[in-house]
């Protein structure tokens, strides 16, 4: 997987996650690539497969075709097509709870700190299109149900991670109910990015999940 720089600028409600740092990494082009070369080219295939028209069920023959080797070749690097899901949900987990977590200690202010979360979500969806038909679940219906559960955890923990911010703003304005404003308002945070990521896999990547993004967080967490 892609490798995170240790001086990664964070982004903003206005700013761009540079692309580095959201692409499955580029295995170098050999004739015969080596066993974990393969295993990206095989995860970057399939996640570009996502990104066609019509692609919820993807099998492991038109993947295999895709990529020009035979099917038992896919099973000596994956035992099932599952674990393939399993591969791109862990690049998602990585890339996008890294940035979350450099984010949250370079930004001192909770509020901000939440907005730019759900930037960072949603700016990693913008780039990685067939990512996003695997964290909405349109290309988990015809899966093992334990992928499913994976993503509705990482959805979870986004959250868990919105409301630490914004208990902590709650908290410094005073609020009464610091617990309860955080856990509203964390809902309605997650609940906007993933239906935001929604509209994006079913426009066919048209509308851009970080359209007017920035005047909506700041009205949100005023």
């Amino acid at each position: 997987m892609a490798d995170l720089p240790d001086d990664l600028p964070l982004a903003g409600p206005d700013d761009v996650v540079e692309p580095v740092v959201t692409k499955l990494a580029q295995a170098p082009t050999r004739t015969r690539p080596k066993p974990g070369e393969r295993r990206v080219q095989i995860l970057q295939t399939l996640a570009r497969m996502l990104e066609q028209p019509g692609a919820e069920r993807i099998t492991t023959a038109a993947l295999a075709a895709r990529l020009e080797v035979s099917e038992a070749a896919l099973y000596r690097h994956f035992a099932s097509k599952a674990q393939m899901f399993e591969g791109l949900i862990e690049f998602i987990e990585s890339s996008v709870f890294t940035l979350v977590n450099q984010l949250v200690e370079r930004e001192p202010s909770p509020s901000l700190q939440a907005q730019k979360i759900t930037t960072v979500l949603l700016q990693f969806g913008e780039k990685n299109p067939g990512m996003v038909r695997v964290m909405v679940g349109d290309a988990l219906v015809f899966e093992h149900e334990r992928l499913t559960a994976r993503m509705n955890q990482f959805f979870d923990r986004v959250e868990s991670h919105l409301r630490q911010c914004l208990r902590a703003a709650a908290e410094a304005a005073g609020s009464s109910t610091p617990t309860v404003d955080a856990q509203a308002l964390a809902s309605a945070l997650t609940a906007l990015a993933v239906g935001r990521l929604q509209r994006y896999a079913r426009s066919g990547f048209k509308r851009l999940p970080t359209e007017h993004l920035d005047l909506a967080l700041q009205r949100l967490t005023a």
